[in-house]
C-alpha cells in the first residue's frame, strides 16, 4: 500500500531554541506540519530543553502529538575530558522520550551534561546514557554522531561494536537514523552503509531530516545566524556552511516519501516510534516546595497558629475588625490551598531580618495583605493604609498568590544561600531568560557577519523606531520611515534588511532573570533541565517563567516562582543604620519609626531629597517644595502620580491639597474614598471601593473588572458597564451620575496605581528621608558608601551629586588618607562640620585599587598602629598586593599627602621602592611580613627629593580620574558658578522618562568635540557637555552649527539651550541654541526657584495683592506661578525675583486660602 501524508513524522527537528542554530519558530513550525497532514512532531533542539513546554503545549492545543527530545552531544570516552578545541569531542546524538520516565531521564541527562560533562557544549557520555536509558528512544544520529564519523572514515568494526552495545542497552528502543540531503553527496553513502549494518544487526531504521529552518529559501538566513553564534564572517571560507546545502528545511511527508521510496519502512518506523511514544506532561497545578512542620501541625493550623501569634505582637488588642479581616484571608489562603507559600516565604523573610538583613516593607499587592502583615513579610498595616485584600489574592481568580520581596542588594546572595541550604541546592535555582534578536540588533548583527563597516548598519538600525511599549518591526519602519524605505531600494541594504527580517524575533541569547528563583519539593531536573549561568555559575532552570510559573500561564508546569530582589536603597539603610550603631550607640528598628515626624516632612518640602529614595529627581523636589507633604498619604500620592500621564494630575492634587474648597467630588457619596487624593482617582484600589460601594460588586468582581479594564476587553466591558449603571441607580443613584463615575473609572484604570506598592515604597521614601533629616552625616556616608561599590553607570554621577549636597548640607568631605581611611566612607569628628561630624573617603572608592590591596594595607596599619613614612608604606605593605598601580593610584588622590607632595612621591617611585626593599632585606627573619616591624618603623624615615608639585589642574584631574569627582574643587568651579545661576537644568537632575522631548537651558564645559561632514556635505558635530553633576553627549545638526563652525571645541565653556532625547536607552540633548557666557541670553527659569500655586476662581482683587506682596519682598529667588487649567497647567515666569523664606511663604498661603 502506497504511504500517506501521515504515514511519516519529523522525529528530527530543531526549533529557535537551538539558540542562534535554528531558524523555526514553534507555532510556524506546528502550522507546516499540519499542513503536511503530519499527526505528530518532534522537538529535538541542540543540548538542551528550553521550549519543550511551549511546544509541547502549543502542540496539544493544534490537535498535534507532541514528541519531546533533544538532540544531545556525546563524548567520546569521558564526559569529564576537557575538549582540546571546540567540536573535538562534541557527537550528536538524537534522544526521544517514550514516556513519563524517559521523559525524566532526559532532563537529567541533559541536567548532569551541563553540571558535570561542561567543555564548549553540555556533554554526556555512554556511562549515563546506560545509566538513564530507561524510556528512552535512542537514533544514532546525523552525520556528526560518533558512529556516522566512524563510517565516513571507514572504520566500520568499531561502529558496529558501538551499534552492539546500543542494541544491547536500549533492546527493541534504538534506531538507525538515516538522512539524504541532496548538497551534500557523503549522507547517500552514509545511508548505504547504515542500510547494510541494520541489516546486518536486525536493527530498524528510521529516517529524518535534521530541519533547522522552514523553507529551503531560508538556507541564507540561517548561514547567517550561524555566523553571528560564531562570529565569522558570512564571507569566510574556511567554516562551516549551509547556504550551499539548502536541504535542512521541513520537508513534506512527499519529500520525504520520494527522498527514501527504495526504503518505506524507514518512513513508515518514524510513525511507529511516534506511536510508541505517550507522554503526558503535567501542567496547570502547583507544586509547592516542602516545609517542614512542628509536629501535629497541618499547613492550615500552623498558617492560622503562627499569623495570631504575629498579631499579637502587632496590635495591643485584637479587635473585631482585626479578627474578622485575619479570618477572612486565612480561609481564602487555605480553601485555594496556599499556605505553604506563605509560611515558605515568612521563613526566609524573617530569617533575613534576625540576620540584620534590610527587608522592604513590601511591594506590589502583598501589601493589601494582613496576614502578611502579621506573618512580618510586609511591615504596612493594610487597615491603616486602606489597601484591600482582593488586589493581591482575589478568590474569584484562579491565579496563585506573588509575593515580591525587596532585599538589601549587597545581602540578596546571603538569603539565596540560606534558601538553598534550607531547600536543598539541587531544589533551588535562578530562572533563565530568552534574549530576541529585535529589529535593531537584527540589522547590526547581519551587518556584522556581512563584513559591512559598523557605521552603515547602525545608521540603518537607529531608522527603526524603538518607543518603549510599542515594537515596531522591520518590515513596518521600511513602510512608514521614508529615508528607511529609500534604503531598501539600494541593492546593498535590500540584502541587509531582506537577510535582518528573516532572522528578526528569534531567540539570541540566554540569561539569567534579575530576581525570579524556583523552590522545588523534589530535584529540580524531575521538573525541568537545570544548567550554570555563563556568566555567575548560577544554577539556572532551562524553562523560563512562561513554561515553569502559572501565574505567568495557566499552561506552565506549575513550579513555585519567589521574586527575590535586591534594592540598593536598602542596603544603604541597612548600612546607615551600622553607621549609627557604631557611632552614636542606638539601636533602631526602622520599621519602628514614627510616621509624623516634623524633621521628616520639613527635608521632603525644602526639596532636600538627594538620596532620598524614589523622591530625588529634579521634578520629584519641586513637587515636593510645591506640595510640601505633611502626612504619609502625600508621599504615596506622589510616588504614584509621578509617571508619564498621571502627571498631568499633580497640579490638581497639589492645589487641592492646599485649597480644599475647590475639590470636586464625582458624587457626595464618593468623598470617602477619594478624601485622602484631594477629589483625584490615584489608585487602582479606589476602583475597587467606588465599584463595590455604588454598584455592589463584591470586591473580587470589582478586581476582575479593573484587570478587564487595563485590557481594554470591549465585551467584557460593556456587559459591566450595563451591569454597573443598573445596579448603581437601583443603590438610588441618578443614571447621568452612574454614567459620569464610569467615564471617570474608565478613563483612569489605564492611570491607575496599585495603591498598595505605592504606599510600601512611599514607605522606603519615608525612611531614607527620616534617617537623612535625624542622623544627616551617618545616612549620606551610606549612600556614598554603597553608590560607591555599585557597578551602576552612573555611579560617579551619583557621587558627585552626593558631595555636593553633603556640602550644602554643611557636611565637610575628607579626602582619602592612609593612616584615616577604612574600606568604605568612613565618619570623623571635625568642629567645622555639621553635628560636629565629616565625612572620609573609603579606600575602595579608589580605582585601581582592589580588595586584596586593601586588606593588606588595613592589616598591616593595625599591626603598626601607622604609617610613620611613605616608605615606611611601601617597606610594610605587599609589594604583590600593592603593586605600582596602586600605589599610583593612592598617591595621586591624595592619600599619602600626609608624607610629602605628590609629585615628589611619583617621580621618585622607584627610587622609593628600592630603598624600601632595602629596609626589608636588613630586617632579621624577613619571611615573617611584621618581623620587627615595631622596633623598625620609627626609624624607617622618607630622605627622596623634594619636587616642586604639579599644577592644580593636573591634581585635580588625577582626582577625577580615580575618584571619579574632583574631590578638593571642580576646575570651572567659578565659571560654573556663575552659569547655574542661568540655566534651568543640571545634567545629573535629569530624569529620562519624565524629562523625554523638553527643553532646558544647560550649562557646562565641552570635554569631547567631534565635527563630522553628513552625506550631502554639510556639517555637524557630536559632542559631551560637562557640569558638576555629570556629563551627556549632545548633537548639533548642520542648521546649527554653521554659526559656530571653528568656535567650538573641547574645553569650550557654554550655555546649551538643548531638548532632552532618550532613544533606545541612550540618553542625548539636541542642541537648539548656543550661547557663550558672556553673550546675551534668553531669559531662564534657574534650577533653584520656587512655585506658587494660584487655585481656579482667584480673584483679580487677591492676585494684585498677591503681587504687590511679592514686589515688596525684593531678593535672589526666581518665581514661577502655576494655574491650573483643565488637566494641564499654565506656568508664568514673573519678570522678578524674590526674597522667598518662612515668613512669606506662610504670608502667600494665607493670602491664597
Amino acid at each position: 500500500m502506497a504511504l500517506q501524508n501521515n504515514d511519516f513524522v519529523h522525529l528530527h527537528t530543531h526549533t529557535e531554541y537551538s539558540i542562534l542554530d535554528g531558524l523555526s519558530k514553534i507555532p510556524e513550525l506546528i502550522d507546516r506540519a499540519k499542513k503536511f497532514g503530519q499527526e505528530a512532531l518532534a522537538i529535538t533542539d541542540h543540548g538542551n530543553m528550553h521550549g519543550h513546554i511551549v511546544f509541547y503545549n502549543a502542540c496539544k492545543e493544534a490537535g498535534i502529538k507532541p514528541i519531546i527530545g533533544a538532540e544531545l552531544y556525546l563524548a567520546k570516552n569521558s564526559r569529564f575530558d576537557k575538549q582540546v578545541k571546540m567540536g573535538s569531542d562534541q557527537f550528536h546524538l538524537t534522544l526521544l522520550a517514550k514516556n513519563f520516565t524517559g521523559y525524566q531521564n532526559l532532563m537529567k541527562l541533559i541536567s548532569l551534561a551541563n553540571f558535570e560533562g561542561f567543555s564548549y557544549k553540555p556533554r554526556i557520555d555512554q556511562e549515563l546514557l546506560e545509566k538513564y536509558n530507561e524510556g528512552i528512544i535512542l537514533l544514532s544520529g546525523c552525520m556528526s554522531s560518533y558512529t556516522s564519523r566512524l563510517l565516513l572514515q571507514d572504520k566500520d568494526a568499531e561502529a558496529i561494536e558501538l551499534f552492539k552495545k546500543y542494541q544491547k542497552i536500549f533492546r527493541n528502543r534504538f534506531y538507525l537514523e538515516i538522512q539524504r540531503h541532496p548538497h551534500i553527496p557523503e549522507t547517500y553513502e552514509l545511508t548505504k552503509k547504515l542500510i547494510a549494518i541494520a541489516r546486518q544487526l536486525k536493527l530498524p531504521l528510521v529516517a529524518t531530516n535534521d530541519s533547522h529552518y522552514l523553507d529551503k529559501e531560508d538556507a541564507e538566513a540561517q548561514d547567517a545566524l550561524l555566523c553571528v553564534q560564531t562570529r565569522r564572517l558570512i564571507s569566510d571560507k574556511k567554516r562551516l556552511k549551509m547556504v550551499d546545502k539548502p536541504d535542512f528545511y521541513f520537508k513534506s511527508s512527499q519529500e520525504m516519501i520520494e527522498a527514501f521510496n527504495d526504503i518505506p519502512e524507514a518512513i513508515a518506523n518514524s510513525k511507529k516510534i511516534a506511536e510508541q511514544c505517550d507522554l503526558e506532561i503535567p501542567t496547570g497545578k502547583l507544586i509547592f516546595p516542602t516545609f517542614e512542620l512542628p509536629k501535629g501541625e497541618t499547613y492550615a493550623s500552623y498558617l492560622e497558629k503562627i499569623v495570631y501569634q504575629g498579631a499579637k505582637k502587632k496590635f495591643t488588642k485584637i479587635t473585631k475588625e482585626i479578627k474578622d479581616r485575619l479570618d477572612y484571608e486565612i480561609k481564602i489562603i487555605n480553601d485555594k490551598g496556599y499556605p505553604a507559600y506563605f509560611l515558605i516565604t515568612q521563613d526566609f523573610v524573617n530569617w533575613a531580618k534576625n540576620n540584620e538583613i534590610a527587608v522592604g516593607p513590601g511591594r506590589g499587592s502583598a501589601a493589601g495583605s494582613l496576614v502578611s502583615y502579621c506573618l512580618n513579610i510586609t511591615t504596612l498595616n493594610p487597615l491603616e493604609h486602606g489597601l484591600p485584600f482582593e488586589r493581591f489574592l482575589n478568590p474569584e481568580r484562579p491565579t496563585p498568590p506573588d509575593i515580591d520581596i525587596d532585599f538589601a542588594d549587597i545581602k540578596r546572595d546571603d538569603v539565596l544561600k540560606y534558601v538553598a541550604n534550607k531547600y536543598g541546592e539541587d531544589h533551588v535555582a535562578s530562572v533563565i531568560t530568552f534574549g530576541r534578536m529585535e529589529a535593531r540588533v537584527a540589522v547590526r548583527d547581519i551587518g556584522r557577519v556581512l563584513g559591512m563597516p559598523y557605521e552603515e548598519p547602525d545608521r540603518i538600525a537607529k531608522l527603526i523606531p524603538n518607543e518603549p511599549g510599542h515594537r515596531v518591526s522591520i518590515k513596518q519602519a521600511i513602510n512608514t520611515v521614508p529615508e528607511l524605505g529609500n534604503y531598501y531600494q539600494q541593492s546593498r541594504f535590500r540584502k541587509l534588511l531582506d537577510l535582518a527580517m528573516k532572522v528578526e524575533g528569534t531567540i539570541r541569547q540566554a540569561g539569567m532573570h534579575a530576581c525570579a528563583i524556583i523552590i522545588a519539593d523534589k530535584p529540580l531536573s524531575n521538573y525541568t533541565p537545570i544548567q550554570k549561568d555563563s556568566r555567575s555559575g548560577k544554577t539556572l532552570t532551562q524553562l523560563d517563567m512562561y513554561s515553569l510559573d502559572c501565574n505567568v500561564n495557566d499552561d506552565a508546569i506549575g513550579l513555585l516562582k519567589f521574586d527575590l530582589l535586591g534594592l540598593r536603597n536598602l542596603s544603604i539603610i541597612q548600612e546607615a543604620l551600622a553607621l549609627i550603631r557604631k557611632y552614636k550607640k542606638e539601636n533602631i528598628k526602622i520599621d519602628e519609626i514614627s510616621l509624623e515626624d516634623e524633621k521628616t516632612f520639613k527635608l521632603l518640602a525644602s526639596g532636600d531629597t538627594t538620596g532620598v529614595f524614589q523622591l530625588e529627581s529634579g521634578g520629584m523636589r519641586r513637587i515636593a517644595k510645591s506640595l510640601k507633604p505633611n502626612k504619609f498619604s502625600d508621599i504615596t500620592a506622589m510616588v504614584a502620580l509621578y509617571r508619564p500621564g498621571p502627571m498631568d494630575l499633580i497640579p490638581r492634587f497639589i492645589e487641592g491639597k492646599h485649597n480644599p474648597d475647590i475639590i470636586e467630588y464625582p458624587h457626595p457619596s464618593l468623598e470617602p474614598f477619594l478624601k485622602e487624593t484631594y477629589g483625584i482617582m490615584v489608585y487602582q484600589e479606589q476602583i475597587l471601593e467606588i465599584v463595590n460601594f455604588m454598584a455592589g460588586y463584591s470586591l473580587g468582581e470589582a478586581d476582575i473588572l479593573r484587570r478587564a479594564i487595563g485590557k481594554k476587553k470591549k465585551k467584557l466591558l460593556d456587559k459591566n458597564k450595563s451591569r454597573f449603571i443598573k445596579q448603581s441607580v437601583a443603590n438610588g443613584y441618578k443614571k447621568a451620575t452612574a454614567e459620569r463615575v464610569w467615564g471617570f473609572i474608565e478613563a483612569f484604570a489605564n492611570y491607575g496605581f496599585n495603591k498598595s506598592h505605592a504606599a510600601s515604597y512611599a514607605m522606603i521614601a519615608y525612611q531614607t528621608a527620616w534617617l537623612k533629616a535625624n542622623y544627616p552625616v551617618e545616612y549620606m556616608t551610606a549612600v556614598m558608601s554603597i553608590e560607591s561599590n555599585s557597578h551602576s553607570m552612573n555611579r560617579d554621577e551619583k557621587i558627585a551629586i552626593t558631595i555636593d549636597n553633603c556640602r550644602q548640607m554643611g557636611i565637610k568631605i575628607l579626602g582619602p588618607d592612609i593612616n584615616l581611611s577604612d574600606k568604605d566612607f568612613t565618619i570623623e569628628k571635625d568642629k567645622e562640620s555639621l553635628d560636629g561630624l565629616a565625612i572620609r573617603f573609603g579606600l575602595s572608592a579608589i580605582k585601581h585599587v582592589g580588595a586584596a590591596a586593601i586588606e593588606n594595607i588595613l592589616s598591616v596599619r593595625k599591626q603598626v598602629k601607622k604609617f610613620q613614612s611613605f616608605t615606611h608604606f611601601l617597606q610594610s605593605t605587599s609589594n604583590r598586593k600593592v603593586n605600582k598601580k596602586t600605589i599610583e593610584s593612592l598617591v595621586k588622590v591624595g592619600a599619602m599627602d600626609r608624607f610629602a607632595n605628590r609629585s615628589s612621591m611619583l617621580e621618585n617611585l622607584e627610587q622609593i621602592r628600592q630603598t624600601a626593599e632595602q629596609y626589608n632585606s636588613e630586617v632579621d627573619g624577613q619571611d615573617n611580613l611584621f618581623a620587627n616591624i615595631d622596633n623598625q618603623s620609627t626609624k624607617i624615615t622618607d630622605n627622596f627629593v623634594e619636587l616642586d608639585e604639579y599644577p592644580k589642574p593636573e591634581l585635580l584631574s588625577f582626582e577625577k580620574e580615580l575618584l571619579g569627582v574632583y574631590l578638593t574643587s571642580h576646575p570651572l568651579a567659578d565659571a560654573m558658578q556663575m552659569l547655574n545661576k542661568r540655566t534651568s537644568m543640571r545634567i545629573g537632575e535629569i530624569d529620562p522618562d519624565v524629562h523625554q522631548d523638553q527643553i532646558f537651558l544647560f550649562g557646562g564645559v565641552i570635554t569631547k568635540f567631534k565635527e563630522v561632514t553628513t552625506k550631502s556635505g554639510q556639517k555637524m558635530a557630536f559632542a559631551t557637555l560637562e557640569d558638576t553633576t555629570g556629563k551627556i553627549e549632545f548633537l548639533i545638526f548642520p542648521k546649527l552649527y554653521q554659526k559656530w563652525i571653528g568656535q567650538l571645541g573641547e574645553d569650550s565653556i557654554i550655555l546649551l539651550r538643548a531638548k532632552v532625547q532618550n532613544r533606545d536607552k541612550e540618553l542625548k540633548l539636541i542642541a537648539e541654541k548656543i550661547s557663550l557666557p558672556k553673550t546675551n541670553l534668553p531669559q531662564e527659569i534657574s534650577g533653584d526657584y520656587q512655585e506658587i500655586f494660584v487655585p481656579r476662581k482667584t480673584s483679580k482683587e487677591t492676585l494684585t495683592k498677591l503681587g504687590t506682596l511679592l514686589k515688596s519682598n525684593l531678593g535672589k529667588t526666581k518665581i514661577v506661578i502655576i494655574i491650573p487649567n483643565g488637566g494641564k497647567a499654565e506656568k508664568i515666569n514673573l519678570p522678578y525675583q524674590v526674597d522667598w523664606n518662612e515668613s512669606l511663604a506662610k504670608q502667600v498661603e494665607e493670602l491664597l486660602k
